[in-house]
């Protein structure tokens, strides 16, 4: 009898065992997986904040970048209009006065004709910088054709391009900002990169979008993180982020530069 008791003991001994090994793992499952979830969260919490820095940067470029073609057209607006209207009222009021010569009126005439023409001239440049004609009225292939071609012929640089864009693909905002981007990565490669040469592709995959721009400059190392986030870059990447495209970098010290700009057809 005190056998078979000592065995129930046992038996109870070894179930109550079990339990609590159970409940151990349990309890030891559970901790697991809350710290597992809790390593989870904090880091989707640690993503989304670089995403919402990552934004702010970009929404402070687009601020800065606007601020600053803001100061170049106010400049431009007091160097090449205002000073020239100045002389244009300047002699117009002698002309006003009447106390001229003959010789003197010709003279005050022809100063009043020569800056109205410079004056005609500074405005013509100012809005086509503002908006060129070519892209507001034959869209964005036309201009980076003319674009390009231009600095070609100023002997800066020589550009090669094969643009192969569907018309209507952008509406014209979003042809400004492409526009812009190309604009900006030629004076990149003139002023920063010195390069003579450069090549921009344009073509459709997949009803995607891809823009090929390249040239034989100095280059820089694109993982440095001062090129990544100088004004130009972050300039860049504004507009591209925009147009809600991404873009990768290749350039190595003295072998050039490449950026690839993928835009997704919405």
């Amino acid at each position: 009898m005190e056998e078979l008791v000592s065995q129930q003991d046992q038996v109870i001994i070894i179930v109550l065992i079990g339990v609590l090994l159970l409940l151990l793992m349990g309890v030891s499952l559970l901790l697991f997986f809350f710290f597992s979830r809790k390593k989870i969260v904090e880091k989707e919490i640690e993503n989304k904040n670089l995403e919402i820095t990552h934004q702010k940067e970009i929404i402070e470029s687009i601020i800065v970048t606007q601020e600053k073609e803001r100061k170049r057209i106010a400049q431009d607006l007091h160097d090449d209009i205002s000073s020239k209207l100045n002389v244009i009222n300047l002699n117009a009021n002698l002309l006003k006065d009447g106390e001229l010569n003959a010789d003197e009126y010709l003279k005050v005439n022809n100063s009043i004709l020569e800056a109205t023409d410079k004056t005609l001239e500074s405005a013509r440049k100012i809005a086509h910088d503002l908006l060129p004609p070519l892209l507001s009225n034959f869209g964005l292939k036309d201009a980076i054709e003319e674009l390009a071609d231009s600095f070609s012929n100023s002997k800066k640089i020589s550009i090669k391009y094969n643009i192969k864009y569907p018309k209507n693909y952008f509406n014209k905002k979003e042809e400004l900002h492409l526009f812009r981007i190309t604009q900006e990565l030629i004076n990149n490669s003139i002023k920063h990169g010195k390069a003579t040469e450069s090549e921009i592709i344009i073509s459709c995959k997949s009803n995607n979008l891809l823009f090929t721009y390249t040239d034989n400059g100095i280059g820089f190392d694109a993982n440095n993180k001062a090129h990544q986030k100088g004004l130009g870059t972050q300039n860049i990447e504004s507009r591209v982020s925009l147009l809600k495209g991404n873009y990768t970098i290749e350039s190595q010290k003295n072998k050039g530069f490449k950026i690839l700009i993928t835009i997704i057809n919405p």
